[in-house]
């Protein structure tokens, strides 16, 4: 059962020109963090895997290399996401913001300033993988105390700006600066991935001492919680899983989301780039683009679709654009590539698939609306899960059926995925949803009208 915030009950203040762009203005310095944090966090993601099979980089094996950047931190972002929205239950979320960036700095040194120079296998992965728990508590966190802040009205345009900061700097802006550090500046790959550590601390600077706002301060949890600081509600967050199983929903909902995102970045280049065989008719060059174009077109929408969700309703938007417009993009990207061999056609279909990506933003708003305010962090935990799942959940699906049904069969696959969620998204339903309340208030105005004579 939803409940109003005291973000809804604050005092009426005159509406400043963040608060009508559908950012709160006491947290737009978080927003600024997660950006700046996001952008060095991303530094390395177009390179990092290659740089480590480099003599200077380690020279791990590509198999070790591979392990360590993608299964080891993607576990490790999965477990830490979770752990996002449950510690801030218990600490409150700049807390939580605080340890993800004191992580991410520590492990980041061990990294470059003792685990590459040693060479040693075990210690590059260890250090890698461990600081992937970092990026999730620090950004996820703020999401949490970003949607407690906010009044219901406003909860899915700051979804949309929150994604907006975050993928507008992973990967979008942390590739761009990596780009124009190696390539104009000249940097060295080592001294790029060190300009990473100092933008990230500036993020973390940032979102330590420059939001102030009052619900980041305390555990996200009301007087019906006997100790909301013991870390036993660790473990009591996850029965909400049956508790609530609008939040189950909700979190099958956010893997499906962006799952096939990812999957179809790690299949493309096998696919359509030089690996394929018989060559594709990509360069690597523009694989590499036609990323930036689907994810530049994904964070331009997530600002419309979360102030489009706040007027046509959360669960419609997620339901219409998101499962069902996904539904129909993704094969259409993948078989349109394939018939026309055209970067052109490839690239204007993949920014459809973007945009319409874009449309589960308001998930980020509704999921926390769903529960008790003591269950608040745990409904964003759950969201925040998934969210590391996807990234996870993609790439596997595409090793295990790609060898089976190729290319198309795993695009077909990813279509029935959002249209199994589209039918899910029915069920993920709360009464502070705008589209639920002018449903009623429809409703109300048709029984008054049978109801009233002639």
């Amino acid at each position: 059962m939803s409940q109003q915030t005291s973000a809804d009950a604050g005092p009426l203040r005159p509406a400043s020109r963040l608060d009508r762009m559908g950012i709160p203005r006491q947290l737009f310095w978080g927003f600024v963090a997660v950006l700046i944090f996001m952008i060095g966090d991303g530094v390395e993601t177009t390179y990092l895997s290659d740089y480590l099979q480099q003599p200077e980089g380690g020279g791990l094996p590509g198999a070790v290399a591979s392990f360590a950047t993608v299964t080891v931190y993607g576990v490790a972002v999965m477990i830490a996401a979770w752990f996002s929205g449950t510690l801030s239950s218990i600490w409150g979320p700049r807390r939580v913001m605080w340890l993800g960036g004191a992580w991410w700095v520590a492990f980041e040194c061990l990294f470059l300033f003792v685990a590459i120079p040693s060479h040693n296998p075990t210690i590059i992965v260890a250090t890698y993988g461990i600081r992937g728990f970092a990026y999730p508590l620090f950004a996820f966190a703020f999401l949490v105390w970003a949607q407690v802040a906010s009044p219901t009205k406003m909860r899915g345009s700051v979804a949309g700006w929150f994604w907006f900061a975050f993928t507008g700097g992973l990967p979008t802006l942390g590739a761009a600066v990596a780009a124009l550090a190696i390539g104009p500046f000249g940097m060295s790959l080592y001294g790029t991935l060190v300009l990473s550590l100092g933008l990230v601390t500036v993020g973390v600077l940032i979102g330590s001492f420059g939001v102030r706002e009052e619900h980041g301060l305390k555990p996200i949890a009301d007087e019906t919680v006997e100790n909301p600081r013991s870390m036993k509600r660790l473990g009591e967050g996850v029965d909400i899983l049956w508790r609530d199983r609008r939040t189950l929903a909700g979190g099958l909902i956010r893997i499906v989301n962006t799952a096939p995102q990812y999957g179809f970045f790690a299949m493309f280049p096998f696919t359509f780039g030089p690996a394929a065989p018989g060559g594709g008719f990509l360069s690597a060059a523009e694989v590499a683009t036609l990323a930036s174009i689907a994810y530049g077109a994904n964070i331009a929408a997530n600002l419309f679709f979360g102030v489009f969700g706040d007027r046509f309703g959360w669960r419609r938007t997620i339901t219409w654009f998101g499962c069902v417009g996904c539904a129909i993009a993704t094969p259409l990207w993948f078989f349109t590539a394939v018939t026309s061999q055209s970067f052109a056609v490839t690239a204007t279909f993949g920014a459809v698939y973007g945009v319409l990506l874009a449309g589960f933003v308001p998930l980020s708003a509704l999921m926390p609306s769903m529960v008790e305010p003591k269950d608040k962090g745990s409904a964003l935990a759950v969201l925040n899960f998934g969210a590391g799942g996807a990234a996870f959940v993609g790439p596997v699906v595409v090793t295990v059926l790609y060898p089976l049904v190729g290319g198309g069969g795993v695009a077909i696959a990813f279509s029935v995925l959002y249209v199994l969620v589209a039918f899910l998204s029915l069920k993920v339903k709360d009464g502070c949803d705008p589209g639920e309340q002018k449903s009623k208030q429809r409703y109300a105005r048709q029984v008054q009208t049978v109801r009233s004579p002639a």
